[in-house]
C-alpha cells in the first residue's frame, strides 16, 4: 500500500492546531508543521506556535527549525517534510500536515519541482542595490530579457521573487518559470479544511491579536532584537512583529500598531482563502464552530482507501 497522510487546511485561527493534536493522539499520528514563520526559533507567540505543553502530548516535525535569519526556502521545507514523513511512516505512524502557509502545503502534496538552487549572496547583494539606486524597472527588463514567460505572469510587485527568479536563471541557466510544473506525489493525501463565517473569524483573529500582546509579544520582539536577530530580518517582516518593530522605533503608537495587525490579519485570512478554496473537490471542509468536530474528522480520515 501506498504511504498515507492527513493535511489539515483552512485560514488562521480557524482551530487547525487543536484538532491536529487531538486527532494525532486519537490515530497515532505525528504533526508536520507547514507554517512558514513556526519554523523559527524564539518566534512563538506570534506565530501561535504550538505551546511547550501542546508539543509534549504529541510529535511535532519542523517546529523550531531555523534561526530567525536563516532563511527557510520552499526547497529547504520539502527537503526536511519529506524526511520527516519518511520518518514517521517507518514507524508505522500516521503524518499530520497542517499549518496556513498555502505555498508549503500544495508544493508538498502536489509534487512541485522546486529549484535546488541556494541563494547566492553576492548576487542577491547586487540585485537588491540596484533595485534601491534604480528601481523595479531595469530588472523587470532583464527578467523579460531572460525569462519572458515567467516575467508575463510574475507580480510585479513582489520584488523579491522578481531578484529570486533572476538570481536561480543566472545561476542554472534554466528560466525559473521552467521550474514550476509538478510531479506526482509518492503517498495518498486525505485533506481536511476548516472554515468559519467569515464576521465569526475576524472576531477570534481580533482576539487571538489582543491575547497575544496580553502575552509578552512585545517582549518576545525586545528579546529577539537583544539576541541579535533585528527587524530588517526577512523572518521579522512577518505580520505581528513588523507593526511591533514600527511601534518600538517610535514610528506607531501601540493601539495602531495592534489595529494594523489585525487589518493585515484579515487581509491574510482572505489571501489563505484563495489558497484552500471552498469549491476544491479535494478537500473535505469541515465547520469549525460545529459541535463533534473532532469526530467528523476521524470519519473523514477513516475515508482514506
Amino acid at each position: 500500500m501506498r504511504p498515507r497522510l492527513i493535511a489539515i487546511v483552512g485560514a488562521t485561527a480557524t482551530g487547525k492546531t487543536a484538532l491536529a493534536i487531538t486527532l494525532a493522539e486519537q490515530v497515532g499520528g505525528e504533526i508536520v508543521n507547514a507554517d512558514s514563520r513556526q519554523v523559527y526559533r524564539g518566534m512563538d507567540i506570534g506565530t501561535a506556535k504550538p505551546t511547550r505543553a501542546e508539543q509534549a502530548r504529541v510529535r511535532h516535525w519542523l517546529i523550531d527549525a531555523f534561526d530567525p535569519d536563516q532563511p527557510c526556502s520552499l526547497a529547504a521545507f520539502l527537503d526536511l517534510a519529506h524526511a520527516a514523513l519518511d520518518d514517521i511512516w517507518s514507524r508505522g505512524k500516521l503524518p499530520i500536515v497542517t499549518g496556513g502557509t498555502g505555498q508549503y502545503i500544495w508544493a508538498l502534496l502536489e509534487a512541485w519541482q522546486v529549484p535546488r538552487v541556494p541563494p547566492d549572496p553576492a548576487m542577491r547583494a547586487a540585485l537588491e542595490e540596484q533595485l534601491a539606486l534604480e528601481g523595479p524597472a531595469p530588472l523587470l527588463a532583464e527578467l523579460g530579457r531572460i525569462d519572458p514567460a515567467n516575467a508575463r505572469v510574475i507580480d510585479a510587485r513582489n520584488m523579491r521573487r522578481v531578484i529570486r527568479a533572476i538570481e536561480v536563471t543566472r545561476l542554472t541557466g534554466r528560466p525559473f518559470g521552467d521550474w514550476g510544473g509538478k510531479g506526482e506525489a509518492a503517498f495518498d493525501a486525505r485533506i481536511i479544511g476548516l472554515r468559519l463565517e467569515r464576521a465569526a473569524l475576524h472576531v477570534r483573529v481580533d482576539a487571538r491579536v489582543d491575547a497575544m500582546i496580553a502575552g509578552g509579544l512585545i517582549a518576545e520582539v525586545r528579546a529577539l532584537n537583544a539576541a541579535g536577530f533585528g527587524c530588517d530580518l526577512r523572518s521579522m517582516s512577518s505580520i505581528g512583529y513588523r507593526q511591533l518593530c514600527a511601534h518600538l522605533r517610535g514610528e506607531l503608537t501601540l493601539a495602531e500598531a495592534v489595529a494594523v495587525i489585525k487589518t493585515e490579519t484579515h487581509r491574510l485570512v482572505r489571501m489563505q482563502h484563495t489558497w484552500f478554496g471552498d469549491d476544491d473537490p479535494r478537500i473535505a471542509w469541515l465547520d469549525a464552530s460545529a459541535p463533534g468536530l473532532v469526530e467528523r474528522a476521524v470519519t473523514v480520515a477513516a475515508r482514506m482507501g
